[in-house]
C-alpha cells in the first residue's frame, strides 16, 4: 500500500516524537546484578510441535521469562523427561530493563528415546547457567589449518582456507564416509530469447566453487557447536570475478550422527549478465574396496519412499543368484560370499552394467524425473518418476558406509535436484541442487522496460492504473538473499529404507520444542496484546471461527495456486482478480505481498494463541522468505525492503515497513536465537542510514528537501519509525550491544501525523512490548503511554470527538476495521 494523502499533525503526541529519536540501549545491569522477589524455582513444561518425532538429532529452542524473576549468573537450568538425564546447554538472548532474564536459548543433544514432553527446571544458584549438566559433551579442536568437531558419533573437520567447507566426516568406528564438502555454482552470461535465436546468441559459461574467507566457532560447545563459514564463489573455469557471497552454518549436537546446514547467499551480481544455472552443495563419498553390487543408491520418491538401486544390480537377471542374495541387495546389506551364488551368475558378472551416474530433477511442484547412465559419453536412460520428491538421497556401501543428504522443502523450492556421480569409481559424489542445472537459468531481469516512465509525474500516473510504483534503476535484485536448510546423516553401513524415511521426515519437519501458549502469554515477553482463544460467547466464537477460516484459506491457496519456488516459497499474493478467478500475479503492485498489512504478525500471533503446528510452519516459511528475498542485505539500501509487486524486488518503494524486525522477532526468540535471523535483525540496526541517501517521499515531496548525510530527516510513524523502533528494542533487550551512541531529541521537536498506514506494520506490537519492557509504562518517558492511548482511542473516534479534542478534523480515514484493535487496546 502507498499513501500520498495529507495527514494531520498532532502536537499533543509529543512524547511519541521524543521516542522517535531516543530509543537506543541504555547501559544494562550486568548479568546477575538484578533483583527478584518471586519464588526461587520453576518447572516449565515444553512439548514437541505437532506429533512426537521418531528421531531427534539434537535441537535448539527458546523460552521466555517474566520480568524480575531470574538473573543469568544466579540461575541454573536443567531439563527432565523420561528415565534418562538429559544434558542442557543454555544462554540468554534477551533481558528486561531491570537486568533480569527475558529470553533464553537452550540446546539438547541427540535423544535415544523421545518423550512426548519435557520439563525445563530453573532455580536460583551459582552454577554458571550456560553449562550443560553432563560430563559428556562435544569436543572442539582448532588447529592451524582446520577446526575439528567430535560429537561422539561423528568427527567432522572444517578447513580454514580453500574450497572445501568440510574436510572429512568420520564415524566413531574410524570410517571416513564423506569428505571434500563444497559449494558449486554454474552461471552463464546471457540467455537465448527463443529456440530459434540459440544459434546466433553468444553466451559464456562459468563454473565456480566455494572460496573460504573466514571460519568461526561458537564459544560454548557443551551440547551444541556452531561452525560458521563465510566466503564467495570463485571461478574454476572462465574469466569471472569471485561473487555470490555465502554464509554457511554447520550445527552439530552431542551424540548425533547428523549435521544441520543453513546455507545463505546474497545476490551481488548483475541481473543482465549473471544468470545462475546451477547452485548446490556437493560431498564426496569414499567407495574404494566396496564391491559394485554392495554399493547402494537411494533416490527419494514421494511421502518418504525410495527407489532402491545398486550400482551393479543382481535382481531381475535371466539367471537367479539366489533369494538370499537378492534380498540382501534390496535391503542394503552385504551380499553373501559369491561361492554361495548360482555360478551361472558369478561367471558372468562382467557383463552386468555398473550404473555410474544418477540424477533426479524436480522442475515443478507437481513432478520429478529420474535418469541414470553407465558413464559419461553414454546415453541416459529414464527411470519412472513421480510427483513430489522428499529430497533425501543416499550414496554408500554395505561395509564402507556413506551419507544421506536432503534439502528441506525440496519440492516446494523447485527447481531442485539431486545428482550422484562416479558411483562405480573409488570416490563417488552426491550433489544437492538448491537450483537445478536442468531448469532454465534463474532470470532476475526486470519484467518490463519501464514503458516510458521517465518522470515522477508519469510514474505516479502509472501507479493509478497498475498500482506499481516504478522507477528506473530501482527494480534490481542486487542485495537480495535466500537461505536454505540442508541435513546430512552419516552411516557406517547402508541404513534401512524405514530409517531413511524417518530421516526424511526429520529433514522436512525438523523437531521443534515449544512452551505452552498460556505460559508464553503469562510472561509478557512477547507483549500482552494477544490472548488465548476464547469461545465463551457467540461473538467470541465467531471471531475464532473466522481466524481458523483465514488460516485454512491461505493454507489452501498456497497449495491450489502453487505458491512455491526457489525465491517465491513462503510468500502470498496481495489481491485477487475476480474476473479471471486468479490472484493478480501479473498486475503491478497487486502480485506478491511482501509483508503488506503484516501477514507475518497475523500468523505468528495466531501460533502464539493456539500452538498449532501448521500455523508455525506457515509462519516460519514466511519469515524465511520475507526476511531474505524481499530485503536488501548489502549496498546503499541495506536494511530496506521492497513494496509488493510482480517481482519481489521490482517496486521502487524501498521501505522499512517491509524489513520490520517485529516480523522476525517471534521466530528468533522461539527458535532459541536462530543465527541467520539474528544476523538479519542486526542488519536492520543500520536502516536509519538509508535516509541519508534515499527519500521514501521523493515523488510527492513539495518542500525541496533532499537526503543529505548527517542531516535530519522526516520519517513516517507507521511505515518508518515502527520498523526502526522494532529493531532498536531488540538491540535494547539485547540481541547484541553495538555500543551505538544515544539518539536524542531534547527539545521534543518530533510530531506524529495521523495516517491509515501507521498501525498496520507492527506499530501496536512494538509499542505494547515497549510498555511491557518499561514496567507497564511506569519507566517510560513522561507522557508516552498517555499519548499512545489517546492515539489509539481517537483514530476510530467520531469527527465530533476529533474537533473537540484537537480543534481539527482528521479528514477521511480508512482501514477503520483494522484499527478497531487500537480502540480495544
Amino acid at each position: 500500500m502507498r499513501s500520498t494523502a495529507n495527514s494531520l499533525r498532532l502536537p499533543a503526541l509529543g512524547a511519541l516524537g521524543l521516542i522517535l529519536t531516543t530509543l537506543t540501549p541504555p547501559a544494562l545491569s550486568l548479568p546477575g546484578s538484578g533483583s527478584t522477589t518471586n519464588s526461587a524455582s520453576d518447572a516449565i513444561p515444553i512439548h514437541w510441535l505437532g506429533d512426537t518425532p521418531d528421531y531427534v538429532a539434537g535441537t535448539t529452542f527458546g523460552l521466555p521469562w517474566p520480568r524480575g524473576k531470574y538473573t543469568f549468573n544466579n540461575t541454573v537450568f536443567s531439563i527432565s523427561g523420561g528415565a534418562d538425564e538429559i544434558p542442557l546447554q543454555s544462554w540468554v538472548n534477551g533481558y528486561w530493563a531491570d537486568g533480569s532474564i527475558k529470553w533464553t536459548g537452550h540446546a539438547v543433544p541427540a535423544l535415544g528415546s523421545v518423550e512426548e514432553g519435557y520439563t525445563v527446571n530453573v532455580r536460583k544458584g551459582r552454577a554458571g547457567g550456560s553449562k550443560a549438566n553432563t560430563s559428556e559433551s562435544i569436543e572442539v579442536t582448532s588447529r592451524g589449518s582446520e577446526v575439528s568437531v567430535n560429537t561422539g558419533k561423528i568427527t567432522v573437520t572444517f578447513p580454514k582456507t580453500g574450497s572445501n567447507l568440510i574436510g572429512s566426516i568420520t564415524t566413531s568406528s574410524g570410517q571416513t564416509v564423506g569428505e571434500n564438502g563444497k559449494l558449486v555454482l554454474h552461471t552463464q552470461s546471457g540467455v537465448a530469447e527463443d529456440i530459434a535465436s540459440r544459434a546466433n546468441t553468444t553466451i559464456d559459461y562459468f563454473n565456480f566453487e566455494s572460496k573460504i574467507s573466514n571460519v568461526t566457532v561458537s564459544k560454548e560447545n557443551s551440547v551444541r557447536t556452531l561452525v560458521t563459514v563465510r566466503g564467495t564463489h570463485a571461478a574454476t573455469s572462465g574469466d569471472h570475478d569471485a561473487w555470490l557471497s555465502f554464509v554457511v552454518r554447520f550445527y552439530l549436537y552431542a551424540g548425533s550422527d547428523a549435521i544441520r546446514i543453513v546455507h545463505s547467499i546474497i545476490f551481488d551480481g548483475d541481473a543482465e549478465s549473471d544468470f545462475i544455472s546451477g547452485l548446490g552443495i556437493q560431498f564426496q563419498v569414499p567407495l574404494a574396496g566396496e564391491e559394485l553390487y554392495d554399493r547402494h543408491v537411494r533416490i527419494p520418491g514421494v511421502d518418504g519412499g525410495f527407489l532402491h538401486e545398486a550400482v551393479q544390480g543382481i535382481t531381475g537377471l535371466r539367471r537367479d543368484p539366489g533369494e538370499e542374495v537378492r534380498n540382501a541387495q534390496f535391503n542394503g546389506t552385504k551380499l553373501p560370499d559369491e561361492s554361495t551364488w548360482d555360478t551361472r551368475v558369478t561367471s558372468r558378472l562382467q557383463w552386468i552394467p555398473a550404473w555410474n551416474d544418477y540424477k533426479l530433477s524436480q522442475l515443478s511442484p507437481d513432478g520429478f524425473t529420474i535418469q541414470k547412465r553407465t558413464k559419461p559419453g553414454q546415453g541416459w536412460i529414464h527411470v519412472p518418476g513421480g510427483t513430489r520428491s522428499h529430497g533425501l538421497t543416499y550414496l554408500g556401501g554395505a561395509t564402507k558406509g556413506g551419507v544421506a543428504v536432503g534439502l528441506r522443502d525440496f519440492w516446494k523450492r523447485y527447481p531442485t535436484g539431486v545428482e550422484i556421480s562416479n558411483a562405480a569409481g573409488d570416490e563417488g559424489s552426491i550433489t544437492i541442487w538448491l537450483y537445478s542445472p536442468e531448469a532454465a537459468p534463474l532470470d532476475l531481469r526486470p519484467f518490463h522496460d519501464g514503458m516510458g516512465q521517465d518522470t515522477y509525474e508519469k510514474q505516479l500516473d502509472a501507479l493509478e492504473i497498475t498500482y506499481e510504483d516504478y522507477e528506473p534503476g530501482f527494480n534490481t535484485p542486487y542485495g537480495i538473499a535466500r537461505t536454505s536448510e540442508i541435513y546430512l546423516y552419516a552411516f557406517d553401513s547402508t541404513p534401512s529404507s524405514d530409517h531413511l524415511s524417518i530421516l526424511s521426515t526429520h529433514t522436512n519437519e525438523p523437531p521443534v520444542l515449544v512452551a505452552e501458549p498460556a505460559y508464553i502469554r503469562e510472561t509478557k515477553a512477547l507483549g500482552s496484546y494477544w490472548n488465548l482463544p476464547d469461545t465463551s460467547n457467540d461473538k467470541a466464537a465467531t471471531i475464532e471461527d473466522h481466524l481458523d477460516f483465514l488460516i485454512e484459506f491461505y493454507e489452501g491457496q498456497v497449495e491450489d495456486r502453487r505458491w512455491y519456488g526457489f525465491l517465491d516459497y513462503g510468500d502470498y499474493m496481495h489481491t485477487y482478480d475476480e474476473d479471471r478467478h486468479i490472484w493478480r500475479y501479473d498486475v503491478g503492485g497487486y502480485a506478491w505481498d511482501n509483508s503488506e498489512l503484516s501477514p507475518d504478525l497475523f500468523l505468528w500471533q495466531q501460533f502464539l494463541r493456539t500452538g498449532r503446528a501448521d500455523v508455525y510452519r506457515l509462519a516460519e516459511a514466511l519469515t524465511r522468505h520475507t526476511g531474505e528475498v524481499d530485503v536488501y542485505h548489502i549496498g546503499d539500501w541495506k536494511g530496506l525492503g521492497t513494496r509488493h509487486g510482480v517481482q519481489h524486488y521490482a517496486d521502487s518503494a524501498k521501505q522499512v515497513r517491509i524489513t520490520q524486525p517485529q516480523y522476525r522477532k517471534y521466530f528468533f526468540y522461539l527458535s532459541g536465537g536462530d543465527e541467520r535471523v539474528g544476523e538479519i535483525l542486526e542488519e536492520a540496526l543500520d536502516t536509519d542510514k538509508t535516509y541519508e541517501v534515499l527519500d521514501p517521499n521523493r515523488k510527492v515531496r513539495t518542500d525541496g528537501w533532499t537526503p543529505t548525510p548527517g542531516q535530519s530527516a522526516t520519517i513516517s510513524l507507521g511505515t518508518d519509525w515502527a520498523g526502526l523502533a522494532g529493531g532498536w528494542l531488540i538491540e535494547w533487550e539485547p540481541l547484541e550491544h553495538t555500543g551505538a551512541g544515544k539518539r536524542h531529541d531534547p527539545n521534543n521537536k518530533g510530531l506524529v501525523s495521523v495516517s491509515h498506514l501507521n498501525a498496520v506494520f507492527g506499530l501496536p506490537e512494538v509499542i505494547s512490548e515497549l510498555l511491557e519492557y518499561w514496567n507497564d509504562g511506569t519507566d517510560a518517558p513522561a507522557g508516552f503511554k498517555k499519548d499512545w492511548l489517546e492515539y489509539c482511542y481517537y483514530y476510530d473516534a467520531s469527527a465530533g470527538e476529533h474537533k473537540a479534542r484537537y480543534c481539527e478534523s482528521f479528514g477521511s480515514l480508512n482501514l477503520i476495521q483494522g484499527h478497531s484493535r487500537l480502540t480495544a487496546y
